[in-house]
């Protein structure tokens, strides 16, 4: 083996111990669909399990997410539908330890451009709050990465074009991540696969990249949480995160971490 290539193998595999070690006591979390309604007249509590879920979300969080930990929020974070008034919601959520990684859900109305929302963000004091949009973050030698999806029931040209624009940005997200050195864990709002429906566009560029864990949201009760995809499908396994399944505890998924090969 040439000098210079095992001096490679060498740094990559020194650069990886020290991005696990970076994060050894530190923890992953996820949960979706907070549905937080502090500015709007919309709370959740009228629907079945919802009941106190704002008192339920803080103290679960507060008993398993410490400072240093990042817990991972795949959309319908707030009810909100401009971003002046998701403030309160963003206060709550900045009130709790860790810092947070959101990408976008079907019901974030509010959601603007990445420098209006991070100025948005300074301007109120808004701390530890990062959007997953394009991009990734990097956790240990796992790199954060996702996008909202889309769901295509009827193939309606118009949801077809959303589709394909919502599996370039994940294909964005992934591909930034192993240009990086990371490998990907993949986060979702909307399931790639639910009952007979699959998602082609986006389950391509899941296959294409070998992602073997997907976390998603958006599903809720429990008639759709029967119906929702939990396990290996097609060599992925998937994990349903939304917070009424969840029941308002965040999902320690670090071992999903320290397991990556």
């Amino acid at each position: 083996m040439p000098l210079v290539r095992r001096k490679n193998i060498i740094s990559d595999a020194a650069k990886n111990i020290r991005r696990r070690t970076e994060v050894f006591d530190l923890s992953l979390f996820v949960i979706a669909d907070l549905h937080l309604s502090l500015s709007v007249n919309k709370p959740m509590d009228i629907f079945g399990g919802w009941d106190d879920y704002m008192n339920r979300i803080r103290t679960n969080w507060q008993a398993k997410v410490k400072d240093g930990d990042t817990v991972v929020l795949p959309g319908d974070f707030s009810w909100a539908t401009k971003l002046e008034d998701t403030l309160e919601d963003f206060r709550f959520l900045a009130s709790l330890p860790g810092e947070k990684i959101m990408l976008k859900g079907n019901h974030d109305y509010w959601w603007s451009t990445i420098t209006k929302t991070e100025n948005f963000f300074k301007a109120n004091g808004i701390e530890r709050v990062k959007l997953l949009h394009n991009n990734f973050y990097p956790f240990g030698d796992r790199g954060i990465c996702g996008t909202r999806g889309w769901i295509n029931d009827n193939g309606e040209p118009a949801d077809k074009k959303v589709l394909m624009r919502e599996a370039v940005r994940l294909e964005l997200s992934i591909s930034a991540a192993e240009k990086a050195g990371y490998k990907p864990l993949v986060f979702l709002h909307y399931p790639p696969v639910y009952l007979t429906g699959v998602n082609e566009e986006i389950m391509e560029v899941l296959h294409k990249h070998d992602i073997k864990e997907c976390f998603y949201g958006h599903i809720h009760g429990k008639k759709g949480h029967a119906c929702a995809v939990k396990g290996e499908y097609q060599g992925i396994n998937y994990h349903l995160i939304s917070s009424d399944y969840l029941q308002f505890v965040p999902m320690d998924i670090t071992e999903f971490v320290q397991s990556a090969e």
